[in-house]
């Protein structure tokens, strides 16, 4: 396929001139087809470089799910500038911090999202002055407005390289300041292609999309993939159970991917029923935990034609994904095998490495930990993996949540995997904490069904299933976990807890 587009602005082109006519975008009540998104994208990006916008700029967009977000994102690759997405739950001082790194010609601010005064507290920091503000709120109309009549869009479109830096993604920065992971067109392209191809999306698909735009998943496995492979993406700006599933329902939604925690609460929804859900067809999740149960619950209850496990980071976007076939306990407890075109090796201690088109071209302006993660080509994953007889990944955890109890080595995403096949049981991490005899120890933060499930029933399952060195010594029990929302559990926040109990 090396006539396929490499590019993001290509991909668009190619889009318009294939689905044409078909929906790309419904949101709140307002529909754009695949040559409107076009049209509309082509005189956005006519008006950034009105703005002064140049190839290879940066633009930081910092807001919810919405189709201006989808726009303003394709509107500056067409401008050949590169895409920086905010977390949309940042405060102002994070927003500066990614400015300032990326010296972002513009910054796009949803203001007013979740009640908040975005623009003005960014002024606050003093961080922004040479960078354009614009108003995501007020819509694109006015930038779009404004655009040169003169200005050759689609040759500047068309000079895009697809070696050219297509987005910088910012990690989670839960072991210490955020790092931006530079990817290329190709890269961003391709990893969505090898996406959709694996899942059999078509322009007949409705896709929901809850995954964050912010997040790589968001952004390239919904924005990237819409452009594609047609299908009708639908954005959603915050998750709320009753809307997703009168969504489903209304518009007949056949693509799905989330978090194991958005199908769990789909399926414990006391008013699922009310909702017919039944024109969901593939469903894609991943983490360390997915209960074997949950997968058969959501083929056999929720009657979704395919549901598949993968696994992927900010640095590699996608590298295993299940396949056509597999059994639920496949699925549940592998991520799959590697997509094409990536290789992965367990190295030493167990961790996962990876080589291959997708990952990464490195952090930004951060050549020391560019040298520390990527090592003779490999990918430093950080994460702990096996790799079964038929190519199989299963992710045992990461290596900073591994801590060590009476001299062995625990692994908390084991302990979990345990856990949660005890009835009763919805939801749960492990964390290690401090023991004067045994070093650390585990508390299993743990989401019940109900009251009927006690501490005992938890510890006496977990020691009739594990080495006793691995067993929790406490298990408190709460009504859910802390995640981002991405659907990780942040385990820093679970820590926390404990160490502010220490000293209550």
């Amino acid at each position: 396929m090396s006539d396929a587009p490499a590019t993001i602005p290509a991909a668009l082109r190619e889009a318009a001139a294939t689905f044409g006519d078909r929906p790309a975008y419904v949101f709140e009540g307002n529909t754009l087809t695949y040559a409107e998104l076009l049209d509309r994208v082509r005189s956005v990006a006519s008006g950034f470089v009105t703005m002064g916008l140049q190839p290879a700029d940066r633009v930081v967009i910092w807001g919810p799910n919405s189709l201006d977000w989808a726009v303003a994102a394709l509107a500056a690759s067409y401008a050949g500038a590169t895409v920086v997405p905010a977390n949309s739950r940042y405060v102002a001082p994070e927003v500066a911090d990614l400015v300032e790194r990326t010296h972002a010609r513009l910054v796009l601010v949803a203001d007013g999202f979740l009640g908040k005064t975005q623009i003005a507290d960014l002024q606050a920091t003093g961080k922004a002055t040479n960078t354009a503000i614009i108003n995501l709120s007020d819509g694109l109309d006015p930038i779009a407005d404004q655009a040169d009549p003169g200005i050759d869009i689609d040759a500047i479109a068309a000079a895009v390289s697809p070696d050219d830096i297509a987005d910088i993604l910012f990690t989670s920065g839960t072991t210490g300041r955020s790092k931006g992971v530079m990817s290329a067109h190709r890269q961003s392209v391709g990893v969505a292609r090898v996406w959709g191809e694996l899942g059999g999306v078509n322009e007949a698909d409705k896709y929901l999309v809850i995954n964050p735009f912010f997040h790589s998943f968001g952004y390239k496995i919904g924005i990237i993939v819409g452009l594609l492979f047609g299908p009708t993406l639908y954005p959603v700006a915050t998750f709320d159970l009753d809307e997703t599933m009168r969504v489903i329902q209304d518009e007949k939604i056949t693509l799905l991917p989330g978090a194991p925690t958005i199908f769990q609460s789909i399926l414990t929804a006391p008013n699922r029923n009310d909702f017919d859900l039944t024109s969901l067809r593939l469903a894609v999740t991943g983490a360390a935990v997915v209960p074997v149960v949950l997968i058969e619950q959501m083929r056999d209850v929720l009657q979704i034609d395919k549901v598949v496990t993968a696994f992927g980071m900010t640095e590699a976007v996608v590298v295993t994904m299940c396949r056509e076939g597999d059994s639920a306990e496949t699925i549940a407890n592998t991520c799959g095998s590697v997509v094409p075109n990536m290789q992965m090796r367990i190295g030493d201690e167990g961790e996962l490495l990876l080589k291959g088109d997708y990952v990464m071209l490195g952090y930004l302006d951060d050549p020391k930990a560019t040298a520390e993660a990527i090592k003779d080509g490999w990918l430093h994953t950080g994460d702990v993996g096996v790799i079964d007889e038929v190519g199989n990944l299963m992710i045992t955890d990461r290596l900073k949540d591994m801590y060590i109890s009476g001299g062995f080595n625990v692994y908390p995403a084991e302990v979990e995997q345990t856990l949660i096949r005890l009835d009763g049981v919805n939801d749960v991490a492990v964390v290690g904490i401090p023991d004067e005899r045994m070093g650390e120890v585990g508390r299993a933060f743990v989401v019940r069904r109900d009251d009927s499930l006690q501490e005992a029933d938890v510890l006496a399952h977990a020691k009739a299933t594990l080495a006793n060195y691995k067993v929790p010594r406490q298990v408190a029990f709460v009504d859910v976990l802390p995640r981002n929302l991405g659907g990780k559990v942040l385990k820093n926040e679970l820590r926390d807890q404990v160490k502010q109990g220490d000293t209550e």
